[in-house]
């Protein structure tokens, strides 16, 4: 590689990891500030986020922010007043980009948001209703990981109406799957209260399924009939059964085997790979059986 590649390639990779900090800062802003109240430990994480992204200090606007979080830490300013100006530098850093990609920033931002909601070790019921309505707010994400699971498990908790404390558990064990609690205490709390919970996945909510040329895969035990006649169901639609998972797969249908478990997540062989394969950036849509059979119905 020349010399003038090689810095291209450290321009662009600088100015990533750049936008890639602040998408993740705005959602940690956006979740610690969901409950409409700061707290020490919310503060500490930020103070986290500031030690780790201190090679980028250099950069404009990363020496305001980490002023501002300092500051906050030596109570020269209010905490409330720390979130707002850290936000506003996130939207005027973000309104200025010309590297700004609307579902990559919308996903950083999410994942920010959920490290920002287990930030203090704690999920109550507002932020679990605002997170509901941000994720309503951002239906275009629909398909991409982790979005499609977190929503589903989301409806799940608030479709009753109640949010049990067992639910309140589920959602955090999941979230805690891909945020990286920098508090050791907090990380060690959050592990030890999820221990015994075991969460691999989950299916969309209310699909929007497209046949037409698309591959779909049958895995479980279907309580509506049996994998051939749905297979041939789908052929019917314009679709291509398949019997393994591949790079190709567009949907993954799972079968309801009356576990209870269902109700958040979804387990087998197919459902890791297909989940894999997504993470890799391969669209994958996995869709409970009940749901499949809704569409189908929605077609008729």
């Amino acid at each position: 590689m020349s010399e003038l590649s090689q810095k291209e390639l450290e321009v662009v990779t600088s100015r990533a990891r750049a936008d890639k900090a602040i998408n993740s800062l705005k959602g940690i802003l956006l979740g610690i500030n969901l409950d409409e109240q700061v707290n020490q430990k919310e503060i500490n994480e930020l103070k986290k986020w500031a030690e780790n992204h201190r090679s980028l200090i250099n950069r404009n606007p990363f020496k305001e922010f980490m002023t501002i979080i300092e500051e906050t830490i030596s109570s020269n300013i209010p905490a409330t007043e720390t979130i707002e100006d850290l936000f506003w530098l996130c939207q005027k850093y973000e309104n200025d980009s010309y590297y700004y990609n609307a579902v990559t920033t919308d996903l950083q931002t999410l994942q920010g948001i959920c490290h920002g909601i287990l930030a203090d070790g704690v999920i109550n019921e507002k932020e679990i209703h605002d997170l509901k309505e941000w994720l309503e707010q951002n239906i275009h994400l629909s398909t991409y990981y982790p979005y499609d699971e977190i929503r589903s498990l989301i409806l799940s908790i608030v479709s009753d109406g109640k949010i049990e404390e067992e639910e309140v558990l589920i959602l955090k064990a999941y979230l805690n799957q891909f945020i990286n609690i920098e508090n050791k205490d907090i990380a060690e709390k959050i592990d030890n209260e999820t221990a015994n919970i075991n969460i691999s996945g989950h299916c969309t909510s209310d699909p929007n399924i497209d046949f037409d040329g698309k591959t779909f895969c049958v895995t479980g035990v279907l309580k509506s009939g049996n994998r051939t006649e749905l297979e041939n169901l789908i052929s019917d639609l314009g679709g291509i059964p398949t019997k393994s998972i591949t790079k190709k797969t567009d949907y993954l249908i799972v079968g309801d085997n009356g576990n209870p478990a269902w109700a958040f997540a979804c387990y087998g062989r197919k459902v890791e790979k297909a989940l894999e394969l997504r993470k890799g950036g391969h669209q994958i849509c996995l869709i409970h059986e009940f749901d499949f059979m809704d569409a189908i119905e929605d077609l008729k």
